[in-house]
């Protein structure tokens, strides 16, 4: 799939984040205190929609609006139950002043 446009890096400051969503699925972008995390929004406990809920600037984690599961931006490894499996990080970059991700083509 290649790199996915998420924002001018000026328009991108620590604290703000974004859902990209993409034709299979939805990603969320972080900036939590000047690094840039993407995961796939997604729980592992229950598909819903991870990236919708809470985030934790102090501790670069999101939290499940579903059932309060805590994830690692940085790893996708959940750090609090009902959820035990990691979900799905991409690699973000800047590339002329814009925010990227880069999502592999799962063929």
């Amino acid at each position: 799939m290649g790199k996915i446009h998420v924002a001018p890096l000026d328009e991108f400051p620590p604290g703000s984040t974004k859902i990209v969503t993409l034709g299979w699925t939805s990603i969320g972008v972080y900036n939590c205190n000047g690094k840039l995390y993407a995961l796939e929004d997604r729980c592992s406990h229950d598909d819903g929609p991870l990236c919708e809920g809470e985030w934790d600037q102090d501790m670069c984690r999101v939290i499940c609006p579903r059932h309060g599961s805590a994830f690692d931006l940085e790893t996708g490894m959940p750090l609090s139950l009902p959820a035990y499996e990691k979900v799905d990080t991409y690699p973000v970059t800047v590339e002329d002043g814009m925010v990227q991700v880069e999502v592999l083509d799962e063929r």
